[in-house]
């Protein structure tokens, strides 16, 4: 075992190539929220900020969630706490069962891998893993708060081979975003596979010979 596969985590393993700020963005849109995009993406990334690096390193996953909900409708629709729960009892519903389907196969690929996570998040990414009972399964996991630095620099993707003690030649990146996580892997001259969700068929690959996958259980037969 002298081979890891690293994985990003929102929008990859807890969903098919698709990120949280377009999962809110439909979730605010089927609740009746009436928002442009141009309007929503200012206000979701406003709400992101404001966690990172204030969040303490055992916040559950359901925490963390719930505040991102309420800090973006209560802009978009200040005052309806009720409404900023239910997006995020859905938001989780949603990706807890993502995470259900994925885990044979992380657990399969666990034995044949070094598994790890790197991913820009909150400080508390561990503790959220261990919520989705996934912990374990992963010898490393980095969180770019914790380490204070984000994708796509190189030092992050450095991070998680350095600590699994294998070069990055002898691992593969699989994320969803192409200017994180294609580019970042790509820079320390690591294969990558992009999770692309329904947009796979008209994806572009970021580099020749690269893949590009509707789904995440589609990676298991490409390594």
């Amino acid at each position: 075992m002298d081979t890891a596969v690293l994985f990003d985590f929102g929008g990859t393993l807890d969903a098919d190539g698709v990120p949280w700020k377009e999962r809110f963005y439909r979730l605010c849109l089927d609740e009746g929220v009436a928002v442009e995009r141009g309007r929503f993406d200012p206000v979701f990334y406003a709400a992101d900020d404001a966690l990172v690096g204030r969040l303490p390193d055992t916040l559950s996953i359901d925490e963390t969630v719930g505040r991102l909900a309420a800090g973006i409708l209560g802009v978009l629709r200040p005052g309806d706490g009720a409404l900023a729960a239910r997006v995020a009892r859905r938001f989780l519903a949603a990706a807890r069962q993502q995470i259900e389907r994925n885990r044979p196969m992380l657990a399969r690929l666990s034995s044949r891998y070094h598994l790890g996570i790197v991913s820009n998040f909150y400080g508390n990414l561990p503790e959220v893993c261990a919520n989705f009972q996934i912990r374990s399964l992963f010898r490393v996991i980095v969180d770019s708060t914790q380490v204070g630095v984000t994708k796509p620099d190189p030092r992050i993707f450095l991070r998680a081979v350095e600590a699994l003690g294998v070069p990055p030649v002898r691992a593969v990146f699989v994320g969803d975003s192409p200017a994180r996580d294609m580019a970042g892997a790509r820079g320390v001259g690591m294969r990558h596979i992009r999770v692309a969700g329904d947009d796979a068929r008209s994806a572009e690959p970021c580099c020749p010979g690269d893949r590009v996958v509707r789904a995440l259980e589609e990676v298991e037969a490409l390594l």
